[in-house]
């Protein structure tokens, strides 16, 4: 039940269709850039031998990745809480790959009825014992945001269903922003949004394996070229795979098919998956910010500047940002509830309010790592000089401060990397758009908060109740 990382690795030798920097990749595992990723989500078969008391679970059909273990209690929550955190730690804060997949998997058994509920249990038994790698395909292009699915001029731009026989659907259509979708096993396509009775033919949810036939991925160059590890310590070893996923007539079975056409459930699947999803944001994003408070804290240190008093304020307003999230994230799972089916639901105003105020305080913290860390972020020597002896000498003079010169500008370029270069706007778009945006996240707040009992409160203590 359980793989190595070389056995996920092995996986992905098949016949996928994917295309980077304009030209097909014939193995990703063998792809210079491309490999950078396939190790990074390699971690998360790396974590069963790491930490399998975390990581590993165990029924009487034997053992498994706990990301996989569906969860019943709020136990099960702050343990897979847990487990994701320290994934992402392995990972330098970056999400890994299984939580995404997992969270579909979540989704789509407390959302789907019927048929579509039996091909969804089979489904998660196939990928827990077989311990597969799972994409998530969500959002559609979408075009014209003004009118629905249905109305666009093109009809290709949401996912549909074109045909349909006894055995299959056959779908067309194209999802953007598909993470691991390159070197996952196994692509599970979700609906995006709540549709109408005439989007019954973009009601559509199903898994397939990556290589088959008619899907082809077109990977995102973000963060293209090589990278050396003085100047880029953390995207030299860290990446995602991000694409447009085409589906050009792709037949899939029956029996992997979780939505046909039921347009009133399309909006309730999507959002099954997203109270999940979000769950698994707010606790992959606590290394990152603990890299921050501890960024902080050595730079300044570095500089010579920890005892003023402007940069323990700042210091204390990271460490109040960083203790905000993750107290919210543990509290979701203790306020958890049990959902559809008897699967746990994380508490959604309260993930929905950690991940907003990861969202809402990135910027600031991303500001004041700046500021204490000073202008070499931009201006400092790259990994060429300091490779070369005789300017290594200079710089090993010049760039010494409380701490030697190649200790401070390691620690720059980690934080240039963090927040300054091309990584580090990665990254920003991420806590902006990652997971839903942040007036998604204000809507499913208000959506989620029970306002009953502060409006009687405050009834009762202007009397209102005796005037009314």
């Amino acid at each position: 039940m359980l793989r190595n990382a070389d056995e996920y690795r092995a996986g992905l030798r098949d016949g996928r269709r994917v295309i980077y920097n304009g030209e097909p990749v014939a193995d990703v595992t063998a792809d210079p850039e491309l490999r950078v990723a396939v190790d990074h989500s390699a971690l998360c078969y790396d974590i069963t031998e790491l930490e399998p008391e975390l990581a590993v679970s165990k029924d009487e059909d034997g053992e498994y990745s706990t990301f996989f273990h569906v969860p019943r209690t709020p136990e099960d929550l702050v343990r897979r809480g847990r487990l994701i955190e320290a994934v992402s730690r392995l990972g330098a804060g970056t999400i890994v790959l299984k939580e995404v997949g997992s969270d579909a998997l979540f989704g789509l058994l407390r959302a789907t009825t019927g048929e579509g509920l039996e091909n969804a249990r089979e489904f998660h038994r196939r990928c827990r014992d077989g311990d597969l790698a799972l994409a998530v395909a969500q959002t559609d292009v979408k075009g014209d945001r003004t009118v629905p699915p249905h109305a666009q001029p093109d009809p290709d731009l949401y996912l549909r269903i074109v045909d349909e026989d006894a055995d299959s659907i056959t779908v067309r259509g194209a999802k953007v922003h598909t993470s691991f979708s390159a070197n996952a096993d196994e692509l599970v396509v979700l609906p995006t949004r709540a549709m109408g009775p005439d989007d019954a033919d973009y009601a559509v949810s199903f898994a397939i394996p990556v290589d088959t036939p008619g899907v082809t991925l077109y990977v995102s160059p973000f963060l293209h070229g090589e990278r050396n590890e003085f100047e880029h310590p953390l995207s030299s070893r860290h990446k995602l795979l991000e694409s447009l996923t085409v589906f050009d007539d792709v037949r899939v079975p029956k029996d992997r098919v979780f939505l046909n056409r039921e347009a009133e459930r399309a909006g309730r699947l999507a959002i099954a998956f997203v109270d999940y999803h979000r769950f698994t944001a707010i606790n992959y994003k606590l290394p990152l910010l603990d890299m921050f408070v501890g960024a902080a804290g050595l730079v300044a240190e570095a500089n010579g500047i920890a005892k003023a008093g402007h940069v323990r304020d700042k210091l204390a307003r990271l460490i109040s940002y960083a203790e905000t999230v993750r107290g919210l994230a543990e509290l979701a799972a203790l306020r958890s509830r049990p959902g559809e089916h008897g699967i746990q639901l994380p508490d959604p105003l309260t993930t929905n309010m950690a991940k907003y105020h990861f969202a809402h305080g990135y910027a600031e913290a991303k500001s004041i790592l700046m500021d204490l860390s000073g202008g070499l972020l931009a201006t400092g020597p790259g990994g060429a000089d300091w490779a070369n002896p005789e300017v290594r000498a200079v710089l090993e003079k010049y760039f010494a401060a409380a701490v030697p010169a190649e200790q401070r500008l390691r620690l720059l370029n980690f934080v240039a990397d963090l927040t300054a270069r091309d990584y580090g706007g990665y990254q920003a778009v991420l806590a902006t758009h990652a997971e839903g945006s942040l007036e998604a996240e204000k809507l499913q707040m208000a959506r989620s908060y029970d306002a009953t009992r502060a409006r009687e409160y405050v009834a009762r203590l202007a009397g209102l109740e005796t005037s009314a």
